[in-house]
């Protein structure tokens, strides 16, 4: 049974939207394009496990502390007597192993994922028994893409090759596990503890008025939105959507960016670049939105 979901981070929501309204370093770029990927893989397996249908909980995307340290989980499973938790990695090409180092060809070095699984099962290991739990704790690491390889890879490591996923998940299916009302109590605790922002996030400096204002086609990412009545249709790729949509999601990536700003009609008509009459903005607002004062002391929060 899916306990908790997974959601895209706040980090990774703010740098998509960066990404199309300002110019990202180099850097930051990279980093927007990690987290992308990286959030890609996870929700895959997350489809894969969600198809489980032996008596287990799932909770995806836990970010826990335990000692003033934070570590994160992409997916865990508890189980009869058991919890099981996945470090999903969404590598794609040939990597290899040598010396404890961890490198993809020809000789790039990445972060030692075995070193992060340790790390992430010691911490666990640490809330648990904090919290009162003595479970066994099995940890793997699954490379989700089918096109990744990994040479000279340590002798029964806790890895699992998009090939075995699979066969690995039926097997799982197949093991007689009986839930009760302390695995239950557990789940609800690793839910409450968890966090939902990162200390370690990177997100750049940015600016409202060195932004580019617009409405973003959510089929192409271009500017190339035409309002044409009640539709907005992309002049790009042709995608066609309500109005009222096109504007709500403007809204929200306002509101992402800008969480403390207050939300007005005069705002979000600037922030699609005037493409949309303020006779409009304002009634979407009022329809979605809970309006707060009068005349040009009008704003919107969330009902």
């Amino acid at each position: 049974m899916l306990y908790k979901s997974r959601s895209k981070s706040s980090e990774l929501n703010t740098l998509e939207i960066l990404n199309y309204r300002m110019d990202l370093s180099n850097k930051n770029k990279q980093h927007y394009f990690n987290l992308k990927k990286g959030y890609e893989g996870e929700v895959i397996f997350d489809l894969l496990t969600e198809r489980l249908d032996c008596d287990c909980l799932i909770l995806n995307d836990l970010l826990l502390e335990v000692n003033n340290t934070s570590f994160q989980i992409d997916s865990l499973l508890i189980i009869q007597g058991k919890i099981y938790f996945y470090e999903v990695k969404n590598y794609e090409g040939d990597f290899y192993y040598e010396a404890d180092r961890f490198y993809k060809k020809p000789k790039y070095e990445v972060v030692n994922p075995f070193t992060q699984l340790t790390r992430t099962e010691s911490l666990l290991r640490q809330l648990l028994t904090s919290l009162g739990y003595s479970l066994q704790i099995n940890s793997f690491l699954v490379f989700i893409h089918p096109n990744f390889n990994l040479y000279q890879a340590p002798l029964n490591a806790p890895i699992i090759f998009p090939n075995q996923i699979k066969a690995y998940l039926n097997n799982l299916n197949s093991k007689p596990s009986k839930l009760t009302e302390r695995h239950m109590e557990l789940a609800a605790q690793l839910f409450s503890l968890h966090k939902n922002d990162s200390p370690y996030t990177q997100i750049p400096t940015y600016d409202y008025d060195r932004l580019r204002k617009g409405i973003i086609c959510p089929q192409c990412q271009s500017f190339s939105m035409l309002v044409i009545k009640q539709k907005c249709i992309c002049h790009n790729c042709e995608y066609q959507e309500p109005k009222s949509n096109a504007v709500l999601s403007s809204i929200r990536e306002f509101q992402v960016l800008f969480p403390n700003e207050k939300i007005s009609t005069n705002i979000i008509y600037e922030w699609c670049k005037e493409m949309v009459s303020k006779k409009s903005i304002r009634r979407i607002l009022s329809n979605h939105f809970e309006t707060v004062g009068v005349r040009q002391w009008t704003y919107y929060k969330e009902k």
